[in-house]
């Protein structure tokens, strides 16, 4: 996947509230704010921060948590390009997301949640919530790409498993549409009125449409900037069907029970990812009507 050398947006934030991507250069622009134009030193290291959040370096290395805060930030500003001008053509304006990137645990307006609750979505603050571990799981744990982490060639491990993540990133930014369109206020409306297993079907017509919405970003993102390269689709079907419920039931030893489904099977996953993609138009990721 290409994203190096691209803008990276500027609302990506780190649990303590400081701007992804600001570092030492922020802190430096801040210390000559402060120090040397009189400017109110809060103000100062405010404005540093955000003059750096969001840009990448092609030249200097990072560390992995550096230079997963610049992929994310790519990313984000990838899918706010994407779905602004999905929304402009349904003739509304897209509100653009927070992404929050945590470490261990973290506090949202839908409660507290740790790195073992994954990625996730709250439409009560409309942020998306990442763990940093979740890097290393995808890339370690999951077996994504893992024929070119073992290559030891370092520009393959660098790329192994970046589209993986780009659909999980994009898949909790579906979330978000969904908040926006007034899909999940009906979800859940509809769901207290339902029992539990017909409450989880919901849940997973609700997920196969983000993994829809994923789709339609990698579609629609490829026309605009071309970031696709060899191997990326099949990079997060891999993903899709890793964390269907049937394939996380069976790895842990679990029996497959579909009345316990929340997110879809592998297939499903798989196939609603697919459709989105093929179609670039959010209007085949209708998962609420017949057979999903």
């Amino acid at each position: 996947m290409k994203w190096r050398g691209r803008s990276g947006s500027s609302n990506v934030r780190m649990s303590g509230g400081k701007a992804a991507g600001g570092g030492i250069f922020g802190i430096i622009i801040g210390l000559v704010l402060w120090l040397v134009f009189g400017v109110n030193p809060m103000t100062a290291f405010q404005t540093g921060q955000s003059m750096t959040a969001g840009s990448s370096s092609s030249t200097q290395p990072l560390d992995d948590e550096g230079r997963d805060a610049q992929f994310v930030s790519v990313v984000l500003k990838d899918t706010e390009a994407v779905w602004q001008e999905v929304f402009q053509e349904l003739g509304s304006r897209y509100q653009e997301p927070t992404l929050v990137l945590f470490n261990g645990s973290v506090n949202s307006a839908c409660g507290s949640a740790t790195s073992a609750t994954g990625p996730f979505y709250c439409p009560g603050d409309q942020q998306v919530y990442l763990d940093t571990s979740f890097f290393a799981e995808m890339r370690h744990n999951l077996g994504i790409a893992g024929d070119q982490q073992g290559s030891g060639d370092s520009e393959n491990a660098d790329k192994a498993g970046d589209f993986a993540q780009a659909y999980v990133i994009a898949h909790e930014v579906g979330h978000h549409v969904q908040t926006l369109l007034g899909t999940s206020q009906k979800v859940n409306e509809a769901r207290r009125q339902l029992s539990e297993a017909q409450g989880n079907q919901l849940s997973v017509r609700q997920e196969l449409q983000a993994d829809c919405y994923a789709g339609v970003w990698a579609n629609r993102n490829q026309q605009r900037v071309q970031f696709l390269e060899e191997g990326d689709i099949d990079e997060a079907l891999q993903a899709a069907s890793q964390i269907g419920d049937d394939r996380l039931a069976q790895a842990s030893g679990r029996a497959v029970m579909p009345d316990n489904f929340t997110h879809g099977t592998s297939q499903q996953r798989v196939n609603w990812f697919t459709r989105g993609f093929q179609s670039g138009d959010i209007r085949n990721c209708d998962t609420f009507s017949g057979a999903i």
